[in-house]
Order: structure tokens, then C-alpha cells, then sequence
């Protein structure tokens, strides 16, 4: 993947490739089976996975090439 390819982790201001899909939704405004998706670098994973799961909102945490290989609930993005 070149660098304009390549998708960047989801925290603040961190510009480091990302190799973990957050899959997320908040049950007040989402259906049960939509999923968000934030991405993160190995060093955010946990701090991002914390914020999610503090409020309810994390579903699943896996690692961006098996997401991509399985089709993922759409493209994993940061958003």
C-alpha cells in the first residue's frame, strides 16, 4: 500500500497506520446490527477500545486485514 493508500489510525492527531477495526454503534441512535468503525495503531487500541467501551458502545476489535478479507460492515475508515 502506498502511503496515500494507507489508512491512519482513528485517535487525535495520530498519523500512524492502522492495524485494528473497532467495530462500534450507539444503541440510542443505531439499529442493532449497524457498526461503526474506528481504526487504530497498536499503540491507541487500548485507549480507543477504553473510550468505546466505557460507554457501551464497543461490539468487536479485530485485526484490519481479517475485516477487510471478511468484507467488514463497509470500508473501515476513521468516522
Amino acid at each position: 500500500m502506498s502511503d496515500e493508500t494507507t489508512p491512519t489510525c482513528s485517535a487525535k492527531g495520530c498519523r500512524a497506520a492502522a492495524v485494528w477495526v473497532l467495530a462500534w454503534n450507539n444503541p440510542k441512535i443505531h439499529t442493532p446490527e449497524r457498526r461503526k468503525t474506528w481504526i487504530a495503531c497498536e499503540e491507541h487500541r487500548e485507549h480507543l477500545s477504553q473510550f468505546l467501551g466505557v460507554r457501551g458502545f464497543l461490539k468487536d476489535v479485530v485485526p484490519l486485514a481479517d475485516w477487510e478479507s471478511a468484507g467488514g460492515s463497509g470500508s473501515a475508515r476513521a468516522g
